[in-house]
């Protein structure tokens, strides 16, 4: 009996081997116990070590540790050891940084500037949070340092996008320069004398911090009135998702700048913030919207009009908010990460995902 029963413990030992963190350990730190306790019944080291699969000197290892330092010489330690002395020097690692981070050099051409192989100078860049260019700020070649807010609305992110209008017909990504310069002219002949030709739309969009939940509406300027108007109905969208606004990141410019839009944020309750000049990073996640917007909107496919795609944005908007899997969120959309009623998922993806595959 006694011997059945300890199969069925070591059956259950490699139950739990799959969720062992340190993959080259045979023992997890229950299995650490069970032969610990085994020994310590009398039984012979040897044979313990045999019905666990290890050695004889593991098993030893394993009671002198409990000996010397009781339950807590059975967990887990890091296998890392405590002198590396064929290391790089100090010094060389630093001029490995410095070509890294003033030339933006790979460790293909750092490793013959220094003599190393690329593979050593791969690791001192891992080593040093360097080694992804995509990671280091442009211009001054730092690491860049992500943030997020810990709750919805405590900090909203607001831009705008410039963007070509679409003449009546189709522009020059659905038809030849000719003919999508004759649309133009047409379409500008149609309008009213006295108004511009095409010219741009604005993108005015307002994307939450934590959820990434976003706004955006299609207008014709960027002029301050325009801007406070339109961040009056993106509170108004934030506040029926349950979100209250504490601050707004803007950019510097001419309609963030005024005075009548910060005036209208105090008088909202909310403080007003504007990045660094040069520093759009620090306003990224809107920024990083933007280009979605025109990957996932404005150039997902060739429009015949300015309606057409002006018509295809609200779709866009809720497939972003309530479906469209976010890297950042874990795969989930930012709705999941706001407090809304239920019935928040409707049809509307559907047709969306129908229109995009015909």
């Amino acid at each position: 009996m006694a011997k059945t029963s300890g199969v069925v413990e070591v059956s259950n030992l490699h139950r739990t081997e799959v969720f062992m963190s340190h993959r080259n350990a045979r023992l997890t730190v229950f299995g650490r116990r069970l032969l610990v306790e085994r020994i310590r019944s009398g039984r012979p080291v040897a044979h313990v070590a045999a019905e666990m699969g290890v050695s004889r000197p593991t098993a030893h290892k394993w009671m002198r540790r409990w000996r010397a330092e009781g339950e807590m010489g059975l967990e887990d330690r890091s296998s890392r050891p405590h002198t590396t002395p064929h290391r790089t020097r100090p010094d060389i690692e630093d001029r490995v940084c410095t070509l890294r981070q003033t030339r933006k050099l790979g460790p293909a051409r750092i490793g013959p500037i220094l003599a190393l192989p690329a593979s050593t100078v791969h690791r001192i860049l891992t080593r040093h949070g360097l080694h992804r260019l995509a990671w280091l700020d442009r211009p001054t070649a730092q690491p860049i340092r992500r943030y997020e807010r810990s709750r919805p609305g405590e900090m909203v992110h607001v831009d705008i996008k410039k963007l070509g209008n679409i003449p009546d017909g189709g522009g020059h990504k659905v038809l030849d320069r000719r003919q999508a310069t004759d649309n133009k002219q047409a379409t500008t002949s149609a309008r009213k004398s006295g108004k511009p030709p095409i010219g741009y739309s604005y993108i005015h969009s307002a994307v939450d911090d934590h959820s990434r939940l976003a706004y955006s509406e299609i207008l014709t300027d960027e002029r301050q009135h325009t801007a406070i108007s339109f961040w009056r109905r993106a509170q108004a969208f934030f506040a029926s998702h349950g979100i209250t606004v504490e601050r707004v990141l803007t950019d510097n410019g001419s309609c963030y700048k005024s005075k009548l839009f910060t005036q209208a944020l105090t008088a909202a309750g909310i403080a007003h913030k504007r990045i660094r000049p040069y520093r759009p990073q620090t306003n990224g996640k809107v920024e990083r919207f933007n280009r979605t917007l025109l990957d996932e909107w404005a150039y997902l496919r060739p429009y015949a009009s300015n309606d057409e795609r002006t018509a295809a944005l609200d779709t866009f908007l809720h497939n972003y908010n309530h479906h469209r899997s976010h890297t950042a969120l874990g795969g989930k959309p930012p709705i999941s990460r706001v407090n809304n009623a239920p019935g928040q998922y409707t049809r509307r993806f559907i047709s969306w995902t129908v229109k995009i595959t015909r």
